[in-house]
C-alpha cells in the first residue's frame, strides 16, 4: 500500500512527500499545490507570502538565541514533469501517483514519482513544521512551474526574499555539493505546408512504433548515451522512405523538453509489394538498435503493423527536408568541462517531433555551462533547420550558475558532512538546470549550494528515490541549519 510511504523516516518528511503525491502538480498547474503548501503555512501561524507569478514563500523565525544568525532561504520547486508508460491510462490533472516502496526505494507505478522536487518541499516543510530545530530566521520558497521554462524564478523580485544564503533542495546525489549548473535554451522549430498530398492509389498504410527506451532527464543522465527515440526513428524512415518507395504521413515522438523521448509513433505508406520486406527491415532494425544500445538500453521494441488509411500524407519535400535536418541534428553531449572532470558541458536533446495540421513542430532543448557555446551550439542547430527550410525560433533562455570555490555557506557545509559521515562531500558542477542560475541573476549576492537525496531515472517513469539518503540529507540539513552562526 502507497500508505506504507508515511511510516518511512525521517516521518514528517515521508508525510509531506506522500501528500504532494497525492496533488497533482503537472507544470502549468499549480493552483492546488500552491494552495495546500498557502494552507500548511497558515495553520502553523507562520507568515505566508505569495507573488505575482505564484511563487509561495513562508518565513520562520529563528530559535531564541538564533536571532542574529544570517538568514537562510531553502528554495525547491513545486511542479514535476508528467511522464507515463505509453499503454496507462493515467490523468495527470486528476490522478495520485501510486507510489509504492520497492526495497530501498520509492517508486511510482508506470508514472514519474514526482521526487523531482517533491522531496525537496518535503523537507522544507519539515523544517517549518518542526519545533525542536535549532536555526537562524528561515525563509521556505516554494517556486512554481520550474520544468518548463522556469517560470517561478524569472517572475523572482529583487525585494521578495531576504536572506543571502541559498540551500536549493533540487539535485540528486546525496554526499555531493552543486555548485554551478549549465544554462539552456529552447529551439521552437516549424516546418510549414498549407495542404497534404493525396494517398498514392495501392498503397499500404502502417503504424511504426518504437518503445521501450529508459529516456531520462536530459541534463542529468545525457552522458549516459542512452536512445533517442526520435534519432532511431528518423534514421529508419529515412531508409524506408529511400528504399522501399515510403511516404510519411505522421509522427509523433517525446513529450517533454527536458526528458529523453523513451517512445516515437510514425504512419507511413508503401507499395503493397514492399509490405513483406518491411517486416523484416523493421526486425533488423530492431535487433541492431538492441546491439548497438546493449548494455544501456534493455528494453528496446521496434515493431510495425498494418493500420487504417491516414487522410493525407506529408508533402514529400517537406518530409525530405525534415528528415535530412533530424538525420543532421546534433544530438546528445557536444562537450566536457576540463574543470569537473566526467561533467557535460554542452548538450542537445531532440526532445520532440511531431505533426499537427499544415506545420511540423520540432522542440530541441541545448544546455551548456559557457554561453558562448550556448550560443554556438544554438547558431549551428538553427543552421541545419534553417537550410531544411524550416522557421527557427528562440525561447526560455535562462543563464549558467557560475561556481564559486570560496564560498563561505560551501566551507560550512563540507564541514557540517566531514563531521556528520566522517567523509567530504564531492563538490560538483551539474549539467541539469537548476534554478540557482536565474535566482543569482535576480540576488547576485546570494551564496547557494545545491544538494539533495539520491534520486534516479528522473523525468521517467522508472524515477526513484533512495529511502536511506533521505533520512542522510535531514540530518545534513539540520545540522547545517544549526552551526550557520
Amino acid at each position: 500500500m502507497s500508505t506504507e510511504i508515511k511510516n518511512l523516516h525521517p516521518q514528517p518528511v515521508w508525510n509531506y512527500f506522500y501528500d504532494l503525491t497525492q496533488i497533482p502538480r503537472p507544470t502549468g498547474h499549480m493552483k492546488a499545490v500552491t494552495e495546500y503548501v498557502i494552507d500548511f503555512g497558515k495553520a502553523r501561524e507562520l507568515e505566508v507570502k505569495q507573488d505575482e507569478v505564484g511563487n509561495v514563500l513562508i518565513l520562520k523565525p529563528a530559535t531564541p538565541g538564533f536571532e542574529k544568525c544570517k538568514p537562510v532561504v531553502l528554495q525547491s520547486h513545486l511542479d514535476m514533469v508528467p511522464q507515463k508508460n505509453l499503454a496507462v491510462s493515467h490523468d495527470f490533472l486528476k490522478d495520485p501517483i501510486n507510489a509504492y516502496i520497492d526495497g530501498d526505494w520509492v517508486k511510482a507505478r508506470d508514472t514519474t514519482l514526482g521526487a523531482d522536487n517533491g522531496i525537496g518541499v518535503a523537507l522544507m516543510m519539515a523544517v517549518l513544521s518542526d519545533k525542536n530545530l535549532k536555526h537562524g530566521p528561515v525563509e521556505c520558497l516554494f517556486t512554481v512551474d520550474e520544468e518548463v521554462g522556469m517560470e517561478g524564478a524569472f517572475g523572482l523580485k529583487s525585494d521578495f526574499l531576504k536572506g543571502r544564503i541559498l540551500l536549493n533542495c533540487d539535485s540528486e546525489e546525496e554526499g555531493e555539493l552543486f555548485v554551478g549548473c549549465a544554462g539552456g535554451a529552447d529551439l521552437n522549430i516549424t516546418f510549414q505546408y498549407k495542404k497534404g498530398s493525396p494517398l498514392i492509389e495501392g498503397d499500404v498504410p502502417v503504424r511504426i512504433l518504437l518503445s521501450g527506451l529508459k529516456g531520462g532527464h536530459s541534463g542529468v543522465d545525457i552522458h549516459l548515451g542512452r536512445a533517442n527515440a526520435n534519432k532511431l526513428m528518423f534514421r529508419f524512415l529515412k531508409e524506408v522512405i529511400r528504399n522501399f518507395g515510403a511516404r510519411l504521413s505522421f509522427i509523433e515522438g517525446g513529450t517533454m523538453r527536458n526528458a529523453i523521448p523513451r517512445e516515437a509513433v510514425a504512419v507511413i505508406t508503401l507499395p503493397n509489394d514492399n509490405v513483406e520486406a518491411l517486416w523484416e527491415v523493421v526486425a533488423d532494425y530492431q535487433d541492431a538498435y538492441r546491439k548497438e544500445y546493449e548494455g544501456i538500453e534493455t528494453n528496446i521494441s521496434f515493431t510495425a503493423e498494418l493500420t487504417a488509411q491516414p487522410s493525407t500524407l506529408l508533402p514529400e519535400e517537406v518530409q525530405d527536408d525534415l528528415i535530412n535536418a533530424i538525420e543532421g541534428c546534433q544530438n546528445g553531449v557536444i562537450s566536457m568541462l576540463n574543470d569537473f572532470p566526467g561533467t557535460v558541458e554542452s548538450s542537445s536533446n531532440l526532445a520532440i517531433v511531431k505533426s499537427l495540421k499544415g506545420m511540423i513542430e520540432v522542440k530541441i532543448l541545448a544546455r551548456s555551462s559557457s554561453e558562448s557555446r550556448k550560443e554556438a551550439l544554438c547558431s549551428s542547430l538553427e543552421s541545419i533547420f534553417s537550410m531544411a527550410g524550416a522557421r527557427v525560433e528562440y525561447g526560455g533562455a535562462y543563464c549558467g550558475w557560475q561556481p564559486d570555490i570560496n564560498s563561505p555557506i560551501l566551507k560550512l557545509m563540507q564541514e557540517t558532512y566531514q563531521k556528520l559521515y566522517h567523509k567530504k562531500p564531492s563538490v560538483k558542477v551539474i549539467h541539469a538546470g537548476l534554478e540557482c542560475g536565474i535566482i543569482q541573476g535576480v540576488y547576485p549576492d546570494m551564496d547557494m549550494i545545491s544538494f539533495g537525496p539520491d534520486l534516479k531515472y528522473p523525468h521517467s517513469p522508472d524515477e526513484a528515490v533512495h529511502i536511506g539518503s533521505v533520512q542522510k540529507v535531514w540530518d545534513f540539513l539540520v545540522a547545517t541549519l544549526a552551526h550557520n552562526h
